[in-house]
């Protein structure tokens, strides 16, 4: 498959690694930032090619993985309610709040639907003029402008019935917060190429500069992540600590003009709390005054629910790349893809979720 094939050749990856191997001369540890490429780096095993000297650990990538337990709490609430058709990506359904997830609403007579888009939602308002449709906004900057112009134009065409319970997050305020962190242990970034093919890579020069900590927007197939830790690796040795955009098929310096606009019509910039963070300030995006009611918390009135994560869960400190999902007791055994403690098991993009699928038995 053309764009495919080519970066997953395995004799440029050996390539690639030896290189790697010839350039490090001292233990370094390197963060990538998306969970597309941490199940890239586990399923093709990128891991296992690098010398034992390079620790790759895993950040909060995965956005479900991220999305509050009172967020899933709130949807929950929301999605039970008899006026209600409540409207979320596949990846949301099986996420546990408190007590439940939105399948189980489901099963109990919740009008529960699963989308491919923000505009199905929108549809499906128009379709049912007597109806609540509430669409579940999750995600990082990359869905986020197709979930601001859903709402842009329910506001254009005067639809009273549509909202939105929004849960976006943006990358660069966590990676100053991993940074920022007493126990950080990330000497370098893998950035995730399809952020900054929405938002640019110029938002990672102040952080790179700040902590000394090279940045490498990288893209998502093996050849993608080799050439990028290979690249952070030569700054590390080196003493530099740049921004390298090496997805440059993909990403610009300026991202994409057209979509930075739309989100800051409809989003404003807020503090978010991060599942198993905690609170990170400016880290994430609200619906603007002028779209205010668009916001399906507010309208339903759950925005002050609260939740405890449970104990047992280390899934916050694998978010931090502090742990790894085998340093989990419960991995595997309490907490599986179809009995999950927390969302990095359930998430298609979750760690635990990778490690659990491509490593299980050799962990």
């Amino acid at each position: 498959m053309k764009f495919v094939d080519e970066f997953r050749d395995a004799t440029l990856a050996r390539e690639c690694a030896d290189a790697i191997a010839r350039l490090v001369t001292r233990p370094w540890t390197l963060m990538e930032i998306c969970g597309g490429q941490t199940h890239a780096i586990i399923k093709f095993g990128i891991d296992t090619l690098l010398p034992k000297e390079v620790t790759l650990v895993h950040g909060p990538g995965c956005p479900v993985c991220v999305t509050p337990l009172e967020i899933i709490d709130q949807a929950l609430i929301i999605a039970a309610r008899p006026e209600v058709i409540f409207c979320s990506f596949g990846d949301m359904l099986r996420v546990p709040g408190s007590r439940e997830d939105l399948l189980s609403v489901k099963a109990r007579g919740g009008d529960v639907r699963m989308v491919y888009s923000p505009l199905d939602a929108v549809k499906i308002a128009r379709a049912h003029p007597d109806r609540e449709v509430v669409f579940f906004a999750v995600g990082f900057e990359t869905t986020a402008p197709a979930n601001a112009m859903a709402v842009f134009q329910a506001r254009q065409e005067g639809l009273k019935n549509f909202s939105l319970l929004v849960s976006h997050v943006l990358v660069p305020p966590a990676m100053e917060a991993i940074l920022g962190s007493p126990t950080n242990r990330v000497q370098g970034f893998l950035a995730a190429g399809h952020v900054c093919t929405v938002m640019g890579c110029r938002e990672y020069a102040p952080i790179a500069a700040r902590y000394h900590a090279p940045i490498v927007v990288t893209g998502f197939e093996p050849l993608d992540v080799l050439r990028g830790i290979h690249q952070c690796l030569r700054q590390l040795e080196a003493g530099e600590a740049r921004v390298i955009n090496a997805y440059a098929r993909a990403a610009r310096d300026d991202g994409n003009p057209a979509a930075r606009h739309m989100l800051g019509e409809v989003f404003q910039v807020i503090d978010r709390k991060w599942r198993g963070i905690g609170e990170i300030p400016n880290s994430g995006w609200g619906l603007a005054e002028g779209f205010a009611a668009f916001d399906a918390a507010r309208r339903f009135g759950v925005a002050d629910q609260t939740a405890e994560e449970p104990a047992e869960c280390i899934s916050g400190l694998i978010l931090q790349g502090v742990n790894k999902p085998h340093d989990c007791p419960a991995f595997g055994t309490r907490c599986t893809p179809e009995h999950p403690l927390g969302a990095t098991m359930v998430s298609n993009e979750g760690a635990c979720a990778a490690y659990y699928r491509y490593r299980r038995e050799s962990e």
